[in-house]
């Protein structure tokens, strides 16, 4: 199967040695975003706000492919408390709207750069 590498010029760049994404038939896989600002790396402040930064960074990703939110079908969530699962739902669901993925939602222990909340999600073209 061929794969490509995806690395969007309007998200925040890789702190680490990974991609975006791999696109491999069908399929795009993207690399846990967390709410870094794409301008200047920096954290947003507040799970609210880094949420709706994670989601504006997954947008950018899956345009890199031709692909949308619309496109996702599976999201895996990573929360550093549990607590603010209630808050980042409202955010998560505007959206994604009438999309309903497949979801998994875990406290980590830590994210990086001690960020608050963190996703990755598989789309489908």
């Amino acid at each position: 199967m061929d794969t490509k590498i995806i690395n969007a010029e309007n998200a925040p760049a890789a702190v680490g040695p990974y991609c975006h994404a791999v696109e491999a038939g069908d399929f795009v896989f993207t690399s846990g975003q967390i709410g870094l600002d794409p301008q200047t790396q920096e954290l947003k402040e507040g799970v609210a706000a880094q949420t709706k930064q994670v989601l504006a960074n997954l947008g950018a990703v899956l345009k890199a492919s031709d692909l949308t939110l619309d496109n996702v079908i599976k999201t895996t969530v990573f929360l550093a408390d549990i607590n603010d699962f209630a808050e980042i739902n409202e955010i998560y669901e505007e959206a994604f709207g009438d999309n309903k993925p497949a979801r998994s939602c875990v406290q980590a222990g830590a994210l990086p750069k001690g960020a608050l909340i963190e996703i990755e999600v598989i789309a489908v073209k």
